[in-house]
């Protein structure tokens, strides 16, 4: 999954609403976001509760995309088994048939989600593995700092 922005609203994702992950989200719509970057053994981790993001900030966004990113979405059934790329292939030419020269506009079937992150843990690597890990945590609407033991 790709994040796409953060601000103090929380993480925002977007996705084909009858993939896997959105299904799954709709069950239950709590997730977990993880950011590891191993040149530099740094890690992020968030969880919390995901909310639908609106239509109309879906349409902003959907409209800064990349024309060829806005007719794949279009075109691709994320997360359904392809039976072969030339399937896929043929829906891409479909699509870039149907919009022509014309605005792609959004697919009804396609939005976004926004993590409101409850608790934040930064990790640092270090030697041996005593690494070092801080946790805030969410608590009475303010923002609790803790250590954790590697």
């Amino acid at each position: 999954m790709l994040v796409k922005s953060v601000d103090a609203q929380g993480f925002r994702f977007y996705t084909n609403l009858r993939s896997r992950k959105a299904r799954e989200l709709e069950e239950n719509p709590r997730a977990a976001l993880c950011f590891f970057w191993h040149s530099i053994a740094q890690q992020v981790r968030a969880e919390g509760a995901v909310t639908a993001i609106g239509d109309e900030e879906a349409d902003a966004y959907f409209a800064s995309r990349p024309r060829e990113s806005q007719i794949g979405a279009w075109a691709s059934r994320q997360s359904a088994p392809l039976p072969e790329r030339a399937v896929l292939e043929e829906r891409l030419a479909q699509v870039t048939e149907r919009f022509g020269d014309g605005a792609v506009p959004r697919p009804p079937f396609w939005g976004g989600y926004r993590l409101v992150p409850e608790t934040i843990e930064f990790w640092s690597g270090r030697e041996f593995r005593l690494h070092d890990r801080l946790l805030f945590a969410l608590r009475d609407g303010r923002w609790a700092r803790e250590r954790l033991y590697p």
